[in-house]
């Protein structure tokens, strides 16, 4: 069986400027039957080792720094026995919620991974965060969004170490070149297509 996609959902508290929300994560699955990477680590690092079932977890890959998005990683990692990803530029973010425990390698713009025989490629995408990423495979037709983009445009800023304008110019210049009937997998919420958020965005 070829590369294909899981959801696991995680409910939890995510936690920034002093403020608390009640948030429901999606954490996304790419692999085959042999192995997988984990976009995402959120509250609950359980339900997402079982979804793993026993492959080799080449990477939990962190869209971002922010807690409800990492708070699982280590112990998920630790389970399952594989690296922690995440942009450096989100390292003042990940020392808040594990300050005793580094990441091990550093998502970066371009870097390619391959899983299933098939390649997925780092956008990074700041703005919601620093170093906010997207995970474009194009075999699948797929960018997993992270917090950058939802179904309704783009992600929440007005929070520290966020800015709208750079949000904006990156969702133009990293996804909006994507083919229109890329499907857009986010961090919250229905799933959506590029050139829908695009006609959107652009209407507004």
């Amino acid at each position: 069986m070829g590369l294909r996609i899981e959801r696991v959902v995680t409910s939890g508290i995510f936690s920034l400027d002093g403020e608390d929300f009640d948030v429901d994560n999606n954490i996304w699955l790419i692999g085959d039957d042999h192995e997988v990477v984990v976009v995402d680590a959120a509250h609950d690092h359980r339900p997402i080792a079982e979804a793993v079932r026993g492959r080799r977890t080449l990477g939990v890959l962190c869209t971002h720094g922010h807690n409800d998005h990492i708070n699982a990683a280590v112990e998920l990692a630790d389970s399952v026995d594989a690296p922690i990803w995440l942009h450096p530029d989100d390292g003042m973010l990940w020392d808040v919620v594990h300050p005793d425990r580094r990441i091990d390698d550093p998502l970066r713009d371009g870097l390619t991974i391959t899983v299933g025989g098939d390649d997925m490629t780092i956008l990074h995408t700041p703005g919601h965060s620093p170093g906010g990423c997207c995970i474009h495979v194009p075999s699948l037709g797929t960018v997993f969004s992270g917090d950058t983009l939802f179904n309704g445009g783009p992600g929440a800023t007005g929070r520290s170490f966020s800015d709208l304008g750079i949000l904006v110019d990156s969702i133009r210049s990293r996804l909006f070149v994507l083919d229109g009937a890329t499907t857009v997998h986010t961090g919250h919420g229905d799933s959506t297509t590029i050139g829908d958020e695009a006609r959107r965005l652009e209407a507004d």
